[in-house]
C-alpha cells in the first residue's frame, strides 16, 4: 500500500482544524512522555505513528508552522500560524462548546431574580487563555462551523452564541447521545428564527389570552373570597403555552390530544383551553344544588354510590372543529391531589388513541395520531417517583408513543419548600436528561420566548417521535391556596412578588413600546374580557335554582347479569388445534415444545384443561367474539411461573411469536408486553388504556401480588374510586398471585383484605378461583360486559401452586356448558334429608385453602365427615349473598359456620365476611374463625413453620371436636 493509500486508509482523515492541531498537540506531548496522553490517543501512535502534515482528501491544506505544519480547513483564509496560535484555536473551539453545554447558567430565566449568582467562568474566554484580540484573528468558522454570513470572526461569534444560549431561553441539548438530534437542536436554537416571529394580529391575540387569564383569576379573587382554586397566577403563559401545542399538533395531524396535569392552574385551563363554561365553574364555587331534586349532597352519595370530586380535580374534553368537521378532541384527564400520579393514566390513553385494534396480530400503531400533555409542578417532577418510571417508556415496545411533550409549571415552590429544599439537582428538569430528552428553559414572563420553545419542541416531536420538556420557570403569586399566608415560610419571594407587575401588563408595555398596540386598545381588550366575565356570573345567578339537576347514575346498584360465557366443544376443540401450529421454519425449543403439545388432547373425553391452557382457550375465544385483547405485567409473555407461554421465541434466531397472532378465528388484536420493573405507572398506563379504549380486554398481572401495594395509589385514587368521583368508566382486569405455599412473607399475600376494604357501591368484582373452568367463564364474562354499563374493573387472587395442581384442572365439557359460578358448593343440593339433618359444620373458604381441604377430604374416610360440608365462595365482591342463603338453609340443624383462610386473621377474608356471615347465620348458629393468628407480618419465613401452621388449621377445620382457641383459632 502506497504512503497515499495508508493516509486514506488511516484514522487521520477524519481529524482538521482544531482536531487535528489537539491531536498534534497531544503527538508531541507522547514523544516526550507516552504516559502523559489518554492510553487510546497512544494506541493511535503507536499504530499508524505521527499525525500528517501535508494534506489529506477531505478538503485541508498544509501549513506551515515553526515546529512543522498544521492542517487546516481549505479555503480558512489564514497564512502561516505557529503552534501557540493553534492551541488558542482549539481553545477557542472548547468556549464554543461550553457555551453550548453551560449557557444556560447565565440565562434571564428567573423572572423575580431570585436565583444565586452562577459561576459562568466556563464561559469566559479568559478562563481558556483568550482575548478579544485573540478571537477577533480567527476566521468565525473555525470556531461555529454554521456561523451566519454576518459573522465574520472569532470574537463575533462568540458574542452572538452568548446571546443565542444566555437569553430568556436557555436551551440543555448537549446529553443528547444521538449526534443527528443534538446538531439538528444546536441548529434550530443557532437559526436566527428565536424569539417566534409573531404577526401583529398573533401578538394582540397573545395578549388578549394573557388578559383573558389574568382576569378570570382575578374575579373568581374578589368574587369567592376564601375559596381554594390554586391559582394559575405567576405561570399565566402555560394557557397559551397549551393553546400554540393544540393548535401545533392539531395541524400536524393529531386527532387526539391527551392532557394530565395537576391541580395548580385547572380551572384556568379548564375554561380556555378545555372550553368549560364560565357560568359553569362559577355555579361549582356558587354551591347551589337543587334541593327540591336532591336533598342534600349527601343523599346523593347514599342512594347512588357517586360522590363527586372537587372542581380543581375534574377533567373535560373538547372537540376542536373547522366547519362541521372534527379536527381533534382535546381531553383533561380526571385526577386526584397525587399530582403526578395521572401521568402513566395519559400515557395510556394516548396508546389507546394510537392504536388499529381491528385485525388480528399486534394493534398497528400511528405515533402522530395522538399526543400526549403532560403538565408537572416542579416540586413534584424531581420528587415523585411515578415521573421517572414513566418516563422511562419513552422508548420502551409496549408503551411508547411517539413522545409527550412535559411542560414544568415551575413555581419555585413546593406547597411551602423551597426548591434548596426539595431537590439535590440544579434544576427541577435534570431528571429528564437521564432519559435522552431535550430540555429548554424559559422565562415565563417572556410570551413570545415561550412560544418558540413550543414550536421547537413540537417540531422535534413530529420529527424525531421522542418527547421534551418545557421548564416554564416562572411565580406563584399567592399561596399555596388562596387562604393561605406566604409571607409566612417565603418572605423575601413574597417582599419582591407584591411588587411584580404581571406577565399581561409586561406584555401590554412591550408592545406599547413597540408601537405594535395603543393603551386604548389595551383597555379595550380587558374591558371585553372583564365584560363575559360578569355576564357569565349574572347568568348563573339568574338560573339559580332553575336549572334541574339530573340524579347521578346508580353507580353502587348490584345488576343481576346474565352472559353467555360457554362455548361448543368442537368450536374448542378446532381453535385448541389452531393454537399448536407454528410458522414455516420455527424452531421451538424441545422442552417446551413437549409441554404445549400435550394440550392437542387435553379436550379430549376423560382429559383435563389445566389453569394456563383454560386461559389462552379464553383468549382465543374472546378474540373470535372480535374483542381485542391487551395483557401485561413483568414476566408475562411466559408468564411469573412459567405456565403462559403466550408468546414463544425461536430457539435458533430468538424472533418471537405468539399463536393467537396466526389463528384463523381471531378478528381482533392481541397484544402481551413484558413490562419494565414497574407497578404504579404500567398500572396506570393499563388503567389509562382501558378507560380510552373502553372495549379492549386489558389485563394487569403483578409478578407476585405482593408487588401491587407499591401501586396503591393507582388502586385508591382510580381504580376502585374513578367511577364514584368521576363517573369513570374501567373494566380492567387484575391478577395478583396469591396463595400460602412458605415462599415467605414478600411471595404468599397478595393483600386481599385491602381490596375487600376498598369495596363498596358495586366498584368493581374481587374474586379468588378454585378451577380452570371458573377461570375460564369469569375471563369470558368480563370481555362480554366490556363497553356495557354494567362494566367494573376485575382484581382476581390468581394461583400460584394451583397453576399445575390436578384438582384445579376441568373437563373439557365444563368449558362447553355452564358459566360462572360465584359460589361452588362441594356436595349435592339434592342429597336425603336425612344426610342433610346430620350437618352441624358449614365450613366457608376461598381460592388456595379450599383446596388444600378438598385434599385432605379426598384422603380420609368420607363417612367420617357426615357431619362437615364444605363451600367455595368464588367471589368475595360483590358478595354472592343469595347463593349463600340457599347453601345455608340447606342444613336445619346447623351449629356453626366456619370462615377457614390461610391468611392471618387481621389479613384476608375474615374481617369482611364475619358481618356478613352472621347477618346469614340462623338463629342458634355460630359463626367461628380457622386460621392463622393476627400477624403484623404476613407470613413465615420458615418453611417448616408454615407447614405446621397450614397443616394445623387443615385439621381444626376437619376436627368434629367442640371449638376450642388454639393457636391458629379465634
Amino acid at each position: 500500500m502506497s504512503i497515499h493509500d495508508e493516509r486514506n486508509h488511516s484514522p487521520w482523515k477524519s481529524y482538521y482544524g482544531p482536531n487535528l492541531g489537539y491531536v498534534q498537540e497531544q503527538y508531541e506531548q507522547y514523544l516526550i512522555d507516552p504516559n502523559s496522553v489518554d492510553v487510546s490517543v497512544r494506541e493511535l501512535f503507536v499504530q499508524w505513528g505521527a499525525p500528517p502534515s501535508t494534506p489529506i482528501a477531505g478538503g485541508t491544506q498544509a501549513v506551515s508552522t515553526g515546529a512543522g505544519q498544521a492542517t487546516l480547513p481549505a479555503g480558512a483564509g489564514v497564512g502561516p500560524i505557529d503552534s501557540n496560535m493553534l492551541k488558542k484555536v482549539v481553545a477557542a473551539h472548547q468556549l464554543m462548546l461550553n457555551i453550548r453545554r453551560y449557557g444556560h447558567l447565565a440565562a434571564d430565566i428567573d423572572p423575580l431574580g431570585l436565583s444565586p449568582e452562577a459561576d459562568t467562568k466556563l464561559l469566559d474566554p479568559a478562563t481558556f487563555g483568550l482575548t478579544q484580540a485573540d478571537l477577533s484573528a480567527m476566521p468565525a468558522s473555525l470556531i461555529w462551523d454554521n456561523a451566519p454570513a454576518e459573522i465574520s470572526n472569532g470574537w463575533d461569534a462568540i458574542l452572538r452564541l452568548r446571546e443565542i444560549y444566555s437569553r430568556s431561553a436557555a436551551y440543555e441539548f448537549t446529553h443528547i447521545h444521538d449526534e443527528s438530534e443534538r446538531f439538528w437542536l444546536h441548529e434550530k436554537a443557532e437559526s436566527g428564527s428565536f424569539p417566534a416571529p409573531l404577526s401583529a394580529r398573533e401578538r394582540e391575540a397573545l395578549l388578549e389570552r394573557l388578559l383573558q387569564v389574568e382576569q378570570f383569576e382575578s374575579f373568581l379573587h374578589r368574587t369567592f373570597v376564601g375559596q381554594k382554586r390554586f391559582s394559575i397566577e405567576g405561570v399565566d403563559m402555560l394557557v397559551p403555552v397549551l393553546d400554540e401545542i393544540v393548535r401545533a399538533v392539531a395541524h400536524d395531524g393529531a386527532t387526539n390530544i391527551l392532557m394530565g396535569m395537576a391541580h395548580r392552574g385547572r380551572l384556568n385551563v379548564l375554561t380556555h383551553v378545555l372550553g368549560k363554561p364560565y357560568e359553569k365553574i362559577f355555579s361549582e364555587f356558587h354551591h347551589a344544588p337543587n334541593k327540591e331534586l336532591i336533598p342534600s349532597e349527601g343523599s346523593m352519595g347514599i342512594n347512588y354510590g357517586w360522590t363527586g370530586d372537587v372542581k380543581y380535580h375534574l377533567g373535560a374534553d373538547r372537540a376542536i372543529k373547522e366547519g362541521e368537521t372534527v379536527r381533534a378532541n382535546v381531553v383533561l384527564a380526571n385526577n386526584p391531589s397525587h399530582l403526578e400520579f395521572v401521568n402513566p393514566v395519559v400515557e395510556g390513553f394516548t396508546r389507546a388513541a394510537q392504536e388499529d385494534r381491528s385485525k388480528p396480530g399486534f394493534p398497528q400503531q400511528d405515533l402522530h395520531s395522538a399526543v400526549t400533555i403532560a403538565i408537572h409542578g416542579d416540586a413534584a417532577f424531581i420528587g415523585e417517583g411515578i415521573v421517572a418510571e414513566t418516563l422511562n417508556f419513552n422508548k420502551l415496545q409496549g408503551y411508547r408513543n411517539g413522545g409527550t411533550i412535559h411542560i414544568i409549571a415551575n413555581n419555585r415552590l413546593g406547597f411551602t419548600t423551597n426548591s434548596i429544599d426539595s431537590r439535590s439537582t440544579h434544576y427541577a428538569s435534570d431528571l429528564a436528561k437521564g432519559f435522552d430528552i431535550p430540555i429548554v428553559h424559559v422565562n415565563a414572563d417572556e410570551p413570545e420566548a415561550c412560544l418558540a420553545a413550543v414550536r421547537l419542541a413540537c417540531e422535534y416531536r413530529l420529527r424525531f417521535n421522542k418527547g421534551f420538556v418545557i421548564d416554564l420557570i416562572g411565580y406563584r403569586r399567592y399561596g399555596h391556596n388562596e387562604m393561605d399566608d406566604p409571607e409566612v415560610t417565603q418572605p423575601l419571594m413574597y417582599t419582591k412578588v407584591r411588587n411584580h407587575p404581571t406577565v399581561a401588563t409586561l406584555y401590554s408595555e412591550q408592545l406599547k413600546g413597540a408601537q405594535a398596540i395603543t393603551e386604548e386598545q389595551v383597555d379595550q381588550l380587558r374591558q371585553r374580557t372583564t365584560a363575559s366575565l360578569q355576564a357569565a356570573y349574572d347568568a348563573m345567578k339568574a338560573n339559580e335554582g332553575k336549572a334541574k339537576i339530573a340524579p347521578p347514575e346508580q353507580t353502587g346498584k348490584v345488576v343481576a347479569e346474565d352472559v353467555r360465557t360457554a362455548v361448543p366443544l368442537e368450536e374448542l376443540r378446532e381453535i385448541n388445534l389452531e393454537l399448536l401450529n407454528r410458522p414455516e421454519g420455527f424452531t421451538e425449543y424441545t422442552k417446551l415444545q413437549r409441554i404445549l403439545q400435550r394440550r392437542a388432547s387435553a379436550l379430549n373425553d376423560g382429559e383435563k384443561v389445566e389453569w394456563a391452557h383454560a386461559e389462552t382457550l379464553a383468549f382465543a375465544t374472546i378474540l373470535a367474539d372480535g374483542t381485542p385483547i391487551r395483557l401485561s405485567g413483568q414476566d408475562s409473555e411466559r408468564g411469573t411461573f412459567a405456565h403462559r407461554h403466550i408468546m414463544l421465541n425461536d430457539y435458533s434466531n430468538a424472533q418471537k411469536f405468539s399463536p393467537l397472532h396466526m389463528l384463523p378465528q381471531a378478528k381482533a388484536s392481541f397484544a402481551v408486553h413484558n413490562s419494565p420493573l414497574s407497578e404504579t405507572a404500567v398500572l396506570g398506563f393499563e388503567y389509562g388504556y382501558n378507560v380510552f379504549a373502553p372495549d379492549t380486554f386489558v389485563i394487569w398481572e403483578a409478578q407476585y401480588g405482593d408487588f401491587a401495594n407499591v401501586a396503591q395509589v393507582i388502586f385508591d385514587q382510580f381504580i376502585s374510586a374513578g367511577r364514584a368521583k368521576w363517573s369513570q368508566k374501567s373494566g380492567i382486569t387484575i391478577l395478583l398471585p396469591h396463595g400460602y405455599e412458605g415462599q415467605g412473607p414478600e411471595h404468599s399475600s397478595a393483600r386481599l383484605e385491602r381490596f375487600l376494604q376498598l369495596s363498596a357501591d358495586n366498584n368493581w368484582t374481587v374474586a379468588n378461583l378454585t378451577s380452570a373452568a371458573q377461570y375460564f367463564h369469569l375471563l369470558r364474562k368480563q370481555a362480554a360486559m366490556l363497553g356495557s354499563e354494567n362494566v367494573r374493573p376485575l382484581v382476581l387472587m390468581a394461583p400460584k401452586s394451583l397453576i399445575r395442581n390436578p384438582r384445579v384442572a376441568s373437563h373439557g365439557v365444563e368449558f362447553s356448558e355452564g358459566s360462572f359460578k360465584p359460589v361452588l358448593p362441594q356436595f349435592s343440593l339434592t342429597e336425603p334429608k336425612a344426610a342433610k339433618d346430620k350437618v352441624k359444620r358449614l365450613i366457608l373458604a376461598t381460592g388456595k385453602v379450599a383446596i388444600d381441604l378438598d385434599e385432605a377430604l379426598a384422603s380420609g374416610n368420607a363417612e367420617d365427615y357426615t357431619w362437615l360440608r364444605v363451600a367455595r365462595v368464588e367471589q368475595l365482591y360483590p358478595l354472592p349473598q343469595a347463593e349463600l342463603e340457599r347453601i345455608i338453609s340447606q342444613f336445619p340443624k346447623l351449629e356453626e359456620i366456619v370462615w377457614v383462610q390461610e391468611e392471618p386473621k387481621n389479613m384476608g377474608s375474615w374481617f369482611y365476611m364475619e358481618p356478613r356471615l352472621r347477618a346469614l347465620a340462623p338463629e342458634k348458629a355460630a359463626v367461628r374463625y380457622i386460621g392463622r393468628p393476627d400477624r403484623a407480618s404476613t407470613a413465615s419465613g420458615h418453611q417448616e413453620v408454615h407447614a405446621a401452621e397450614q397443616q394445623s388449621i387443615i385439621s381444626s377445620a376437619l376436627n368434629g371436636q367442640p371449638f376450642e382457641s388454639s393457636l391458629v383459632r379465634g
